[in-house]
């Protein structure tokens, strides 16, 4: 092939990416201007994505994953766009998220902080800060883990909207992040949250009792209706995609949901924390 670049994978993860686009592109038998054709870009756009001068973006990837027939799989390329970008995030965490993002039902369950869904970017600043304190991430990381909340909610925003039901434990109301402002914010975000029509919160009180879930936990439903959930550890997330396992675990939800206080009362609860009372 005239003026064929040949490339190196190993020099990068963004050389990687344009390593994985030609493989496939070439795997079917098509020119460069043959996958432009089909993904609505230029041919100087894939080359550039190809050779690593321009980097990829959720868009293309989304788009390439659908023109070669590979998403939800494991050759991906949206997977890889998230796992070049979020890097600093727990291994398993990026492939939730590009689940996540195609659900059509999404059940949290959440203790101790507001889930990612549901926090506001001052909230999420603050996390963010407090693990560059620990060492644990870069500045550059961090800033990279608050524009991922705002990038998932606006995945969620779309339309059809997924139906979203969490269920948060009242330490998560109660343990304070950021100064007074901030928690005011985050609280009030609650609040709004369970105003929108495909939305359900419900706050699980402290003397309730026992939980059905030792650590928080996500359930979702695919388009398809099968279901997957992920749940993390100190050291990895782990997603499951088979149902049958799941199904219990969206059981135990369902328990939990019907054992907690009501939607009405759960607002209740946020709006008297706001104001100060107990």
């Amino acid at each position: 092939m005239v003026n064929r670049k040949e490339l190196n994978p190993e020099s990068s993860p963004q050389a990687a990416y344009g390593a994985h686009v030609r493989r496939l592109r070439e795997a079917r038998g098509w020119s460069q201007e043959d996958l432009a054709e089909r993904m609505s870009y230029s041919s100087q756009h894939i080359s550039a994505v190809e050779t690593g001068r321009k980097p990829p973006t959720l868009p293309f990837s989304r788009r390439a994953d659908v023109v070669f027939g590979i998403a939800g799989t494991d050759e991906s390329l949206e997977r890889e766009w998230r796992e070049i970008r979020h890097g600093s995030l727990l291994e398993g965490f990026p492939e939730y998220v590009a689940y996540e993002g195609r659900a059509v039902e999404i059940r949290l369950y959440e203790v101790g902080i507001v889930p990612g869904l549901l926090q506001t970017p001052e909230y999420a600043a603050v996390l963010a800060a407090n693990a560059v304190k620990r060492g644990a991430i870069t500045p550059e990381q961090a800033d990279e883990r608050v524009a991922l909340v705002v990038d998932r909610q606006a995945a969620l925003a779309g339309a059809p909207s997924p139906l979203v039901f969490a269920a948060l434990d009242e330490s998560c109301l109660r343990r304070s992040i950021g100064d007074v402002s901030a928690m005011d914010a985050q609280l009030a975000r609650l609040v709004e949250f369970a105003g929108q029509p495909n939305t359900m919160l419900q706050v699980v009180p402290f003397d309730m009792g026992q939980r059905p879930f030792n650590l928080p936990i996500t359930v979702l439903t695919m388009p398809d209706r099968s279901l997957m959930s992920y749940a993390e550890s100190s050291h990895r997330g782990h997603l499951e995609r088979e149902s049958t396992a799941v199904l219990p675990m969206l059981t135990a939800y369902h328990q939990l949901q019907a054992e907690s206080p009501s939607q009405a009362a759960s607002v209740a609860m946020i709006e008297q924390l706001r104001k100060g009372t107990p």
